[in-house]
C-alpha cells in the first residue's frame, strides 16, 4: 500500500504539461526532456540522463520508472540498417480482407502479427483493410512471401504493393512538440 500511496504522490507532485486541447497529459517538462533524451539516444547511463535533464540521479531513476510503468515508454531497442543485413527490399502493402466482421477481421490481423517480414502493420480508412511495411532480401523472396504466405492467409481478398526506391526519413523520433509545458516551463 505504501508504494501505491508514494506513487499517487508523486505524481501530484508533477507540473503537468498539457495537449493543446488543454487536457493534462500527466507528464511534466523533466518527462518530456527525459523522453527526448531517451529517444535520441537510449543508452544513455542513468546518470547521464540525470545531468542532461537537470536533475540528480535518484529521481530521474524514479521518473524514467514511472514512465515505464504507465506505458509512456513501451521499450529500447537498436536500430539496424536493413541493407546491411541483407534486406534490400521495403514494400508496403495493401492488404483488402475478403471478410469485413469482426472475428474475420480478428483472424487475419492474428495472423499478420506472427508473421516476421511484417514490420508493422496499420488499419487504415479507405480502400483496403490494413497497410503493412514488409522487408525482404530481394524481390524473389518478396515475391515467394506475397504468394506463399499473405495471400493464403484467412480472409485475404486481395495485396497491392509499392516498393521503396529510396528512403528520405526513417526512425524518426516520435513527435513531442505539441506539449506546453507546465506552471515551471
Amino acid at each position: 500500500m505504501a508504494s501505491k500511496n508514494q506513487t499517487s504522490v508523486k505524481t501530484l507532485e508533477r507540473e503537468e504539461v498539457a495537449a493543446p486541447s488543454g487536457q493534462s497529459v500527466g507528464l511534466d517538462r523533466y518527462d518530456v526532456a527525459i523522453l527526448l533524451a531517451l529517444q535520441r539516444d537510449a543508452r544513455l547511463s542513468n546518470a547521464e540522463l540525470a545531468t542532461r535533464i537537470g536533475l540528480s540521479a535518484a529521481p530521474t531513476w524514479r521518473r524514467v520508472k514511472w514512465l515505464e510503468e504507465q506505458g509512456y515508454i513501451t521499450g529500447y531497442r537498436a536500430e539496424i540498417d536493413r541493407r546491411k543485413v541483407g534486406l534490400g527490399v521495403l514494400a508496403f502493402v495493401r492488404v483488402d480482407a475478403d471478410r469485413n466482421n469482426g472475428a474475420s477481421t480478428k483472424a487475419l490481423e492474428e495472423a499478420l502479427r506472427g508473421l516476421p517480414e511484417v514490420i508493422s502493420c496499420h488499419y487504415i480508412s479507405g480502400a483496403g483493410t490494413f497497410e503493412l511495411q514488409v522487408m525482404a532480401t530481394d524481390l524473389d523472396a518478396f515475391s515467394r512471401f506475397s504468394i506463399d504466405t499473405l495471400l493464403n492467409l484467412p480472409n485475404v481478398k486481395d495485396v497491392h504493393t509499392s516498393f521503396s526506391l529510396g528512403e528520405v526519413k526513417a526512425g524518426a523520433l516520435t513527435p513531442l512538440g505539441h506539449l506546453e509545458m507546465g506552471r515551471g516551463g
